[in-house]
């Protein structure tokens, strides 16, 4: 049985990269011939943001660390000492000592794609309907739970696409919510993080994704575009797989149906990766052959900009001409009628979302305020202000997962069922935002201190209100160009009364009536990369017969 199952995986990862590689090696050469074109042209104006942004840390920064009950593969629960860095990867220790003496981890775990749940019943489920149903395994047998005895009252059990499950627990409700928290925040930047990187590689990859799921019809927002390039080719021949499998394996599993899910849990697993490994192999060769192309081809696209890019221009006048009716015809009809609900239903969990976190920001720049009296910098305030730029963002979050419920109606109208993705790079956009803020507030505290040694709560005041009164007096000067009966003040006296104004109020009046700038312009593009997302696939996959027609005909042409 092992191996038509082993040949049936070698088979699957070989056809998959074999066909996969054409579109890499194209959308390469486009996105690297962009980059160049870039380099040459103009520089674009970048849009602004008022708030500092710290460096990004680096990668061995540790942001958690716990001793933590982990389920081992031995099924006995040890206490082990849990470490997440900035790279966001889960370390298990044998302990803080092993930690400290810089021993390497007992292993490590990239979460990406996973689910958090904390009752069995939930967990349960969720295996039970990830376990193929087939004819010869239809058999209504109670499946007995993976773990018996648990040590405390607080389980956290990690669901993982097509590897094993982890288990964890907690003997007090506060240590387990602080673990859940940068659980899900691993889980959020180890989907997202590569994938949002602007490089050539990772540009070009997630274009030739996008076509060769197209050419095969799959125009939806595919759930599995997740982690690193390696993980999501991964995840395509994993969908082929799978089928296969059940066909090859199933039939064959005799036992009880634990034992059953064991087995088919297992081989899924090594099926995995293995897979990652040979595409592992098989991505960095084929992304050396690329890089050596695009080398070669650099210093003819320089010197042939002009004549390239007036053939682009050519063949995209074309293709706007042949498919700009029909597209037109059916975006007022079957989109333009959709777009204000759609937009309605991702503004209400977002903003709601941001409001929170920022009133959040405000609310602990007051407590440090009030809690740090005397003069000078001490280690209580350094804690403090770190903190302040990691605060616990769980209820901002929960506004924004309400998206699940806002845009339920999608998958129907749209196909579009990839809410995570959305929802996941939001809370990523919002938690930058809250680290914006308070790196901001730090700067101003540290110039205000450095200034005025004697005094640090009024300086911890000032930089509050220097944070806030930027983000004011933008809006002042957008709602004096946006409404009339502002245009008439001139500069002077708009100053004035501004100066006779109490700026605490006016910083009130403000953030309640319109959100800061910076958030403000997340948001939009928040909203604006929603609404491509959402419509664009049911545009492509309506227009797509259409579209290849036209391209075929230039392509025999050319």
């Amino acid at each position: 049985m092992l191996t038509p199952v082993l040949s049936t995986i070698v088979s699957s990862w070989v056809a998959e990269l074999k066909e996969f590689s054409p579109h890499y090696r194209t959308q390469y050469s486009v996105v690297f011939f962009s980059q160049v074109q870039d380099e040459l042209e103009q520089p674009k104006e970048k849009i602004k943001q008022l708030l500092k942004q710290r460096d990004p840390p680096e990668a061995g920064e540790v942001l958690y660390e716990e001793q933590v009950l982990h389920f081992e593969a031995t099924r006995k629960w040890e206490e082990r000492y849990v470490v997440v860095r900035a790279n966001y990867c889960l370390e298990c220790h044998n302990s803080f000592e092993t930690f400290v003496k810089g021993v390497p981890p007992r292993h490590k775990l990239l979460p990406t794609g996973g689910t958090v749940l904390t009752t069995e019943e939930k967990y349960m489920a969720m295996v039970d309907k990830c376990f193929p149903v087939s004819d010869t395994n239809n058999v209504n047998e109670k499946f007995a739970p993976p773990i018996i005895g648990m040590p405390g009252q607080f389980p956290v059990y990690l669901r993982l696409p097509y590897r094993r499950d982890y288990y964890f627990c907690f003997r007090q409700d506060a240590r387990q919510a602080e673990f859940l928290s940068i659980l899900s925040d691993c889980i959020r930047h180890q989907n997202q993080d590569f994938l949002k990187k602007k490089t050539v590689e990772v540009q070009a990859f997630l274009k030739a994704v996008h076509l060769y799921r197209q050419e095969k019809g799959r125009y939806d927002s595919w759930k599995m575009l997740i982690g690193s390039d390696v993980r999501v080719l991964a995840n395509l021949v994993m969908e082929e797989l799978l089928p296969s499998l059940e066909k090859d394996m199933l039939p064959h599993l005799k036992a009880r149906k634990t034992e059953r899910k064991r087995v088919w849990f297992a081989t899924v697993e090594a099926a995995y990766i293995l897979v990652q490994e040979r595409l592992f192999e098989g991505m960095s060769a084929l992304k050396e052959e690329c890089r050596k192309a695009a080398h070669q081809q650099e210093v003819l696209i320089r010197s042939d900009m002009d004549q390239i890019l007036n053939s682009k221009a050519y063949l995209e006048g074309k293709l706007r001409a042949s498919v700009l009716e029909p597209a037109e015809k059916f975006c007022s009809e079957g989109v333009q009628p959709y777009l204000a609900s759609i937009l309605e239903e991702l503004m209400g969990p977002i903003s709601s979302g941001f409001q929170e976190a920022r009133l959040l920001s405000d609310r602990q720049m007051d407590h440090l305020c009030q809690d740090f009296q005397e003069g000078g910098v001490t280690n209580e305030l350094k804690q403090a202000l770190a903190k302040l730029s990691r605060p616990n963002l769980l209820r901002c979050y929960q506004r924004i997962n309400s998206l699940h419920d806002q845009l339920h109606d999608l998958q129907e109208l749209f196909g579009f069922s990839n809410i995570s993705s959305l929802v996941h790079s939001t809370q990523i956009d919002l938690q930058q935002l809250v680290e914006n803020a308070a790196y901001t507030f730090h700067l101003l505290l540290y110039k205000d201190i450095e200034e005025n040694p004697g005094n640090a709560s009024s300086a911890m005041e000032k930089s509050r209100h220097r944070v806030l009164k930027v983000r004011c007096l933008f809006i002042i000067t957008h709602l004096c160009i946006k409404h009339s009966y502002f245009t008439g003040i001139q500069r002077n006296s708009l100053r004035q009364a501004l100066i006779k104004m109490n700026v605490y109020m006016l910083i009130k009046l403000c953030v309640l009536q319109q959100y800061d700038y910076d958030s403000s312009t997340v948001r939009k593009r928040i909203f604006h990369e929603a609404l491509v997302g959402i419509t664009l696939p049911h545009i492509k996959k309506t227009l797509a017969p259409t579209y290849k027609t036209v391209s075929q005909y230039i392509h025999f042409t050319l």
